[in-house]
């Protein structure tokens, strides 16, 4: 194991570790301080939403943090929010788009997504693990939906410097100024109002266009004329609206 720093970061990494968010989640529960950023070079447990698991070989990037924001339990999805700013500033040069509410997207392919987990303290946050992973030299074979790479045109340490200072950034900015800015700057890397895309909540669809975010990060989706709002479900985006169904 090595260690450095980037910005507020202390940043250990790990040859091989299992799941580095687990690795956070474990240093929380310790009382271990905001800041600390876990990497792994090779991940072999790792996490992806909705219980799926995560393939993360060599040169693809598996990282983690620990923060403690001062924030209510029930803003903890603005943090995959956040975290998907600070990784789309940290890949502008290859042009990627959010798809809510987690995932990174590259030619209308998954590039890679944001896992947050948090720890309760009442009706506030004791603190939240943001766990990212992004396809950076390998795309992994997937049940129901293409992946990407980045052919190793950006190292796995590059990677991590950029989205840590991008981290460190935008968690200044909501510590001041709330999430109306984040709110924002993910409607800005994302696919443009108005996309038609389909939300799938177990067995039930809901098919309209994208109609952006509400105050509190929920999706909104127009439907026959009307704005709905959704907190969780999985976005199946209509192939001319990115190329490829993801």
């Amino acid at each position: 194991m090595t260690s450095g720093s980037v910005a507020i970061w202390r940043l250990e990494v790990h040859e091989t570790l299992g799941s580095t968010s687990d690795a956070c989640r474990e240093q929380g529960l310790a009382g271990t301080p905001e800041g600390l950023a876990v990497m792994a070079r090779q991940q072999t447990a790792g996490r992806g939403s909705r219980g799926r698991g995560w393939i993360a070989p060599p040169g693809n990037l598996s990282l983690s943090v620990l923060l403690r924001p001062a924030t209510k339990l029930r803003d903890v999805g603005m943090w995959a929010l956040l975290a998907g700013v600070a990784v789309a500033e940290a890949l502008a040069a290859f042009g990627v788009v959010l798809k809510w509410p987690n995932d990174i997207l590259w030619h209308g392919m998954k590039l890679g997504g944001i896992l947050v987990e948090s720890q309760a303290a009442g009706d506030a946050l004791d603190f939240v693990v943001i766990g990212v992973g992004l396809n950076l030299a390998h795309a992994p074979e997937l049940d129901d939906r293409k992946a990407a790479s980045l052919k190793g045109a950006l190292s796995p340490d590059d990677a991590a410097q950029a989205v840590l200072a991008r981290l460190a950034y935008w968690r200044g900015v909501q510590a001041v100024q709330g999430w109306a800015p984040i709110r924002a700057a993910w409607l800005a890397y994302a696919l443009p109002l108005g996309a038609a895309m389909t939300l799938r909540q177990g067995d039930h669809q809901h098919c309209g266009a994208f109609a952006g975010l509400a105050d509190d990060g929920s999706l909104l989706l127009n439907i026959g004329g009307q704005a709905k709002t959704f907190t969780s479900g999985e976005i199946w985006i209509t192939p001319q609206a990115e190329g490829t169904v993801t």
